[in-house]
């Protein structure tokens, strides 16, 4: 790092770069946090994307969409799948925790 610094670079941190706030980086963490939980919740039922979709009225693309952190997916539909999944609040809490 010290090398591209001694030749003019300028190394910084993500949050910088895309200059985020302590507010933007935390609701990036927890929809990550609630991606993650999804999947493997999901998996851990043995349920496909389809029927997770089916499940809550969506679509098994927006499914998709939920599980890898697509910034386009509200918080509310990554609780809706949570929910549809079963997850309590302590659950969610948790996920976000």
């Amino acid at each position: 790092m010290k090398n591209l610094q001694s030749k003019g670079w300028v190394v910084g941190d993500v949050d910088e770069f895309l200059d985020l706030d302590q507010a933007d980086l935390a609701i990036i963490d927890m929809k990550l946090a609630l991606a993650d939980t999804i999947v493997q919740k999901r998996k851990a039922l043995k349920m496909t994307q389809a029927k997770l979709a089916e499940a809550i009225g969506s679509s098994q693309s927006r499914i998709a969409k939920v599980e890898h952190g697509d910034p386009s997916v509200s918080l509310e539909m990554m609780m809706r799948a949570l929910i549809g999944l079963g997850s309590s609040r302590q659950e969610i809490g948790r996920a976000i925790g």
